[in-house]
């Protein structure tokens, strides 16, 4: 299924992205009360897997671009940056205690979660996949279901990644910035409640 996932999205590009989640993907409980899952992640407890914020346009990375090096990634956008902020005030708004917050290398995953909830762990279970070996790419998803499904701390686990990574773990498609709201199974699997939007300003 991985392997599948990652050529598909390789060859048919950034506007068939869309088309190919639609058709072979599903998103649990679309639509789903927002206000109930905001309620459910204040209880703690939960595993939020999101894609990082809004960038500026592209695929992938600058060729030759290099981890340690926020100048030669594809890095949020001033919007991105709005977004993650009002992610953040949405938790607070809505008193939802933060445990870990684990996220990809790259630097826009690194940034939406320091704007977001003020800290970021990065980890490599949840780097890109997106160019890695399928092999590796299975090792690293197969280590993030396995610790988000061992999830069972007071707060909320946060995981911050990208769009291969979130489409892996969850099955689940997201626009940049969104979230899907999940909790471990007795199977040792994620069960996905739902997807959260991208906060807009407090009323």
């Amino acid at each position: 299924m991985l392997r599948s996932l990652k050529s598909g999205l390789r060859s048919l590009g950034a506007p068939a992205i869309g088309v190919l989640a639609a058709l072979s993907l599903h998103t649990p409980l679309a639509g789903a009360d927002e206000a109930g899952l905001w309620k459910r992640l204040s209880g703690g407890g939960h595993v939020v897997v999101m894609r990082h914020a809004v960038t500026t346009p592209g695929i992938g990375d600058p060729a030759g671009f290099r981890l340690g090096d926020c100048a030669t990634q594809r890095n949020l956008s001033p919007a991105g940056r709005a977004d993650a902020q009002a992610i953040g005030a949405a938790f607070r708004r809505h008193a939802v205690p933060v445990g870990r917050v684990l996220t990809s290398r790259w630097c826009r995953c690194v940034e939406t979660a320091k704007l977001a909830f003020g800290r970021a762990e990065p980890a490599d279970m949840v780097d890109s996949i997106w160019q890695e070996d399928d092999a590796v790419a299975e090792r690293k998803v197969a280590s993030a279901r396995k610790y988000a499904a061992a999830w069972r701390e007071p707060g909320n686990l946060v995981l911050v990644t990208h769009d291969v990574n979130v489409r892996a773990l969850t099955g689940t498609s997201l626009a940049q910035g969104e979230m899907v709201v999940a909790r471990a199974r007795a199977d040792g699997g994620l069960e996905v409640l739902g997807t959260l939007g991208v906060p807009g300003p407090a009323r």
